[in-house]
């Protein structure tokens, strides 16, 4: 009874269209699609009657869809967006590190030994250019050879006096004039002083390998060229001179702190850390950490901070070196390495300089919220400060492992890599010209550091109010100056002036620490729900409708044009295989598709009426369906009586 039925739902299938994810072709699927989605846009399209109504749909679908994809994409960028938060708190607060340094680096008096060379060069320069004499020269000009470590690098680099733009200089050393060669860089400004010619003053660097490789460096102020010049030397000739006797010719700390008052308690040089810095000499930090102690302070105010009074010697100052006098102070973490040549604060002599604190803890969020670092681990710059990872620290680092690669030696102003020494000029006669050519590549962001280096997500800072006073007062000035002399006089030998003393003070203005923390401003939560609702709003769809849409137009369609291709390949495989064994084509190899027929519905059971309206295919007759045996279709019921139209169909 089963096997007529078997027969004929098999011989449906074979003719009836194939639908849903089994199409033979994608517009098959997406008609399908269309039909039986719960977006009901896309069923509009299909079931609308007239063109205007169904041009009206894909319309109003198009824009829903592309609203939803601008509404998703602003939900995406939003959530990795970050919210800021401040929290202020009262408490007792730590005490920072601070470190003072004398702005003049070294004792003028010890160091004239190795700079005598240089300083008569110098001088040399202010008379030829300017007609300045001092008379009787304080520099020894009867010092051993031995101890100069100029040479003839003065010869080889000697101050320019450009006299015209017709690339003529006046050569301080010889007197005589030389054509320059190469590019020519204005390093002060910009705008190159058009009043005078004569007043441009510079010097010209050299490629050791390549005299024709040259560079002109110029500058509109001569008190700029002449620094600069004199900088470029004295680097040359410290870089030749052992640490431990640097250490010596600069300041100790007896030499550098008079009083010292912490919290209102006295303190004295114990309390401070030396620590050598190329380009300050001696330098001293208060509450270093270095012991495993760090002070803290419970009450705000001048009078509970750090009260110092320091002693300049302006009298033993480089008057070549530097300019200006006073002290460089510079607050930092006690993890932190001083920038002193950077962010440092200069405090001057006479003067009582107050400097209020306000502590903030910052803590930003790394990737994918920001391009930060939390340890410096993941940036391919080795930390030779040995401290706690900054950007200032890692742009330094960049730099001189650069200036290792390049000019095989280390610039004097930074750490040593391992490995590495020192420029200067008796081993590396051509490390200036390359130092320059590098550094004007960093400040124009072509070395890539700037563009490894990363901000510290996490980091302290001290906001700085500086106030200054004078000191002492008139009326107080005779009998302090007296006192500190009387203290400090077997050591100075000499009666103190207001001009070398400098007063500091640093505290904290309040107790109220500051921490700025972003956080996330969506979570995942929001973000998916943020999600179903664009999708509920514009096309009336669900996650499960999400998951249709990726079934349908990634892997069902993917599916069909598999299997499409397959079925090519197949077919070229088989006319290969004939061609080659010279038969004919079949014609049951001929291939045989469905087509639609709009009297059976998807997936129904056939059924006698639709059977007999199967049309006949067209190319090749397919045998059509028997008729059924009748004897199946007899029922067993409980009628007692064959009902009129069963009787007539019998008779028949």
């Amino acid at each position: 009874a089963t096997a007529p039925g078997k027969k004929i739902t098999a011989r449906l299938k074979r003719t009836l269209p194939v639908r849903g994810p089994q199409a033979p072709t994608l517009s098959e699927l997406m008609r399908w699609y269309c039909l039986n989605t719960n977006t009901h846009g896309c069923r509009r399209i299909v079931v609308s009657r007239g063109r205007l109504r169904r041009l009206l749909w894909i319309l109003l679908t198009l824009s829903a869809v592309g609203l939803i994809l601008w509404q998703c994409a602003e939900l995406l960028m939003n959530y990795y967006s970050a919210s800021v938060s401040v929290t202020v708190q009262f408490q007792k607060l730590p005490f920072p590190a601070v470190t003072i340094c004398n702005i003049n680096p070294y004792k003028y008096s010890a160091m004239k030994e190795y700079l005598s060379e240089l300083d008569k060069e110098t001088k040399k320069a202010l008379e030829t250019f300017y007609g300045f004499s001092e008379g009787k020269s304080k520099v020894r000009r009867s010092v051993d050879e031995q101890n100069s470590t100029g040479g003839d690098f003065f010869q080889q680099i000697p101050l320019l006096k450009v006299e015209d733009f017709s690339r003529t200089a006046i050569d301080l050393h010889s007197g005589q004039k030389r054509k320059i060669e190469g590019s020519v860089f204005h390093k002060d400004s910009s705008i190159v002083n058009s009043g005078d010619s004569n007043d441009i003053i510079g010097f010209q660097l050299c490629d050791a390998n390549n005299s024709s490789e040259c560079a002109l460096y110029t500058f509109s102020s001569g008190v700029n060229a002449i620094q600069e010049w004199y900088k470029l030397h004295y680097m040359n000739i410290m870089a030749q001179i052992p640490l431990e006797t640097k250490e010596k010719l600069s300041y100790s700390a007896d030499d550098l702190l008079l009083t010292c008052f912490f919290d209102g308690l006295s303190c004295d040089k114990r309390h401070f850390t030396r620590f050598h810095h190329p380009l300050h000499g001696n330098c001293y930090t208060f509450n270093s950490g270095k012991n495993g102690t760090i002070l803290s302070t419970s009450t705000g105010g001048s009078e509970y901070g750090l009260q110092v009074v320091l002693y300049i010697d302006e009298a033993d100052y480089n008057p070549f070196l530097v300019t200006s006098t006073g002290a460089k102070i510079i607050v930092h973490d006690q993890n932190e390495y001083p920038f002193i040549e950077d962010i440092g604060t200069e405090i001057e002599t006479a003067a009582a300089t107050s400097i209020g604190m306000h502590f903030t803890r910052s803590r930003k969020l790394s990737k994918p919220y920001s391009d930060c670092t939390e340890t410096g681990a993941d940036i391919p710059v080795e930390n030779l400060y040995n401290k706690s990872y900054s950007l200032q620290i890692c742009l330094h680092s960049c730099f001189q492992k650069a200036m290792v690669d390049s000019c095989g030696c280390a610039q004097y102003a930074q750490p040593l890599p391992a490995g590495a020494e020192y420029c200067n000029y008796k081993k590396n006669p051509n490390w200036m010209y390359c130092y320059y050519r590098l550094h004007e590549k960093f400040v124009k962001e072509q070395l890539g550091c700037q563009q490894i280096c990363k901000d510290a997500c996490s980091f302290k800072e001290w906001a700085l109010t500086t106030s200054i006073a004078q000191w002492p007062s008139t009326v107080s000035e005779d009998w302090m100056l007296r006192v500190l002399s009387w203290d400090k006089g077997q050591k100075l030998n000499k009666k103190l002036n207001k001009t070398d003393l400098a007063n500091l003070m640093v505290f904290y203005k309040d107790l109220n620490e500051r921490f700025i923390s972003e956080n996330p401003a969506n979570t995942l939560v929001i973000l998916l729900s943020n999600f179903g609702g664009q999708l509920g709003l514009w096309m009336s769809c669900s996650v499960v409708c999400v998951i249709e849409i990726v079934e349908v137009f990634f892997i069902d369609s993917l599916s069909i044009v598999m299997r499409r291709q397959w079925q090519k390949a197949k077919k070229w495989w088989n006319n290969r295989k004939r061609a080659g064994s010279g038969k004919p084509p079949q014609a049951g190899d001929v291939e045989r598709q469905g087509h639609d027929n709009p009297v059976c519905i998807d997936e129904d059971l056939p059924t006698f009426n639709t059977a007999l309206r199967l049309p006949l295919p067209q190319d090749s007759p397919l045998p059509r369906t028997p008729p059924p045996n009748y004897s199946t279709l007899r029922l067993e019921t409980a009628f007692t009586e064959q009902l009129p139209d069963t009787l007539e169909l019998g008779q028949h």
